[in-house]
């Protein structure tokens, strides 16, 4: 393989990649993934009946925030203007369950996938976090990228399946 790694430099050291010259395009990252939990503990987040208070509406705040952030965690991520991030919870009482999908976007020279990553792993942690007192063998699972637009390398969508 020929193909020079873009984030280490001349030198073997590690680098962030100048996107200066790159056109801004419209773009947007959709990211999925979920996290498992015994029945009673859906139930009480259901009811509102945890004592740290609304985890879904927390959780949804914490994504949003996380998608924001993530330049300050992802060592070689672009701090990116977003120009907005949706938060889904999907309730899934079969599997005891909360599936979560973030949707961010972004006019700018560098994709935005990493921010709707970060989103979906924050809020599922914040999950975690509100309900670990009373269900600490919950499990998050399946994080992953939907689909992306924009950039260079047009559209990409996942094959579920």
């Amino acid at each position: 393989m020929d193909e020079m790694l873009t984030h280490i430099d001349v030198n073997g050291r590690p680098r962030m990649v100048d996107v200066g010259e790159k056109e801004d395009t419209a773009r947007r990252a959709v990211a999925a993934g979920s996290i498992h939990m015994a029945p009673e503990t859906l139930k009480r987040i259901l009811d509102g009946a945890v004592a740290k208070g609304d985890v879904l509406s927390v959780a949804q705040t914490a994504g949003i925030m996380a998608a924001k952030n993530t330049s300050s965690t992802i060592p070689m991520c672009h701090n990116i203007f977003i120009t907005g991030v949706e938060m889904n919870f999907e309730i899934d009482e079969k599997a005891s369950a909360v599936h979560i999908t973030a949707s961010a976007s972004t006019v700018g020279k560098t994709g935005i996938e990493m921010e709707s990553l970060n989103a979906v792993a924050v809020a599922a942690l914040t999950i975690y976090d509100m309900c670990k007192a009373m269900d600490r063998g919950m499990v998050i699972t399946d994080i992953r990228l939907i689909r992306k637009e924009g950039g260079k390398s047009g559209i990409y969508e996942r094959q579920e399946g």
